[in-house]
């Protein structure tokens, strides 16, 4: 008897230790639980520590409180100038009010199903309005400021804060991807072929200008050139003359020898003239009367 009441009383304490552990449920600080009866909502703990429930017909649910991801999958998105783009969007949110995010989407998989397709839904009608320029510029905030409004009024219905909605990626379509290219070459081509034409023409502007001063300097060397010539005329004619004042015989002699080696000095002159002929009057006597001897072939004199 003593041994079968001492087992008794050892069930007793297990089934007791059982039911004191199935009542009892630990809140973490990151943590908020919600209390369900038969999968009816009961009561939500937000404040961490040790809690209290019905074992066996109560369980509990815990949802946490930090910043959570929400990241659809990206989409093809149509643009105000009729281009595609493929968008990939995520958010961050936190869960305010387990009761209702446990009685529209029950778990983070829900919610990234339903308050998914809000979003991107979101995303599609703001950059419906927009151009691609404005996904590049300063604009791009202002774009993101409306989508981040337009999803934060739908977040109350499932218990949660969205924080922050933030464009991950933005790509083109293989398609308009290669369209863009071949646009952004032909307009480089297009650059390209207009440097090379005002390079061309600044060449040109380059060497007229170059062509003009050489024909300044070329024009100015020639003048100073000329007035040089006949400054060493003025100065030779002046000497002549005053070589001829004083001696005009030998002045004589000396432009009949420089005629002399002008008409016959190549050697292949050939002239018919009468022996006494004033052009050879030097021919057979030396200035001062003396005989010099003929400077003329006896076949051409």
């Amino acid at each position: 008897m003593k041994r079968t009441s001492l087992a008794v009383v050892g069930v007793i304490i297990a089934v007791a230790a059982v039911i004191l552990f199935s009542s009892m449920f630990t809140v973490h600080q990151t943590q908020q639980a919600l209390v369900l009866q038969f999968g009816s909502p009961q009561r939500v703990e937000t404040e961490p520590g040790l809690k209290f429930k019905m074992p066996f017909i109560q369980n509990v649910i815990t949802y946490d409180r930090r910043t959570l991801d929400l990241d659809p999958p990206g989409q093809e998105v149509p643009l105000r100038d009729q281009k595609r783009i493929i968008v990939d969007t995520y958010a961050r949110y936190r869960i305010v009010d387990p009761l209702a995010f446990y009685q529209t989407v029950r778990s983070e998989a829900g919610l990234r199903d339903r308050f998914g397709s809000i979003l991107n839904s979101a995303v599609r009608d703001q950059l419906g309005e927009a151009d691609l320029t404005d996904l590049l510029a300063e604009s791009r905030g202002r774009v993101m400021s409306e989508i981040t409004q337009t999803v934060r009024r739908r977040a109350g219905e499932f218990g949660i804060e969205v924080v922050d909605v933030r464009i991950g990626r933005t790509d083109l379509p293989q398609e308009t991807s290669q369209s863009v290219f071949n646009r952004m070459r032909s307009s480089r081509i297009a650059q390209a072929a207009q440097l090379r034409a005002e390079g061309a023409e600044l060449k040109a502007k380059i060497e007229a200008e170059a062509d003009r001063d050489r024909t300044v300097i070329l024009a100015e060397a020639r003048k100073t050139a000329e007035i040089l010539r006949g400054q060493g005329d003025g100065d030779r004619n002046r000497i002549l003359g005053e070589v001829y004042g004083q001696d005009p015989q030998f002045f004589a002699f000396y432009r009949s020898m420089q005629a002399y080696r002008e008409a016959l000095g190549n050697g292949t002159t050939t002239m018919v003239l009468s022996p006494e002929s004033d052009f050879f009057r030097f021919f057979g006597q030396g200035p001062a009367g003396g005989n010099l001897p003929s400077p003329l072939p006896a076949a051409q004199r």
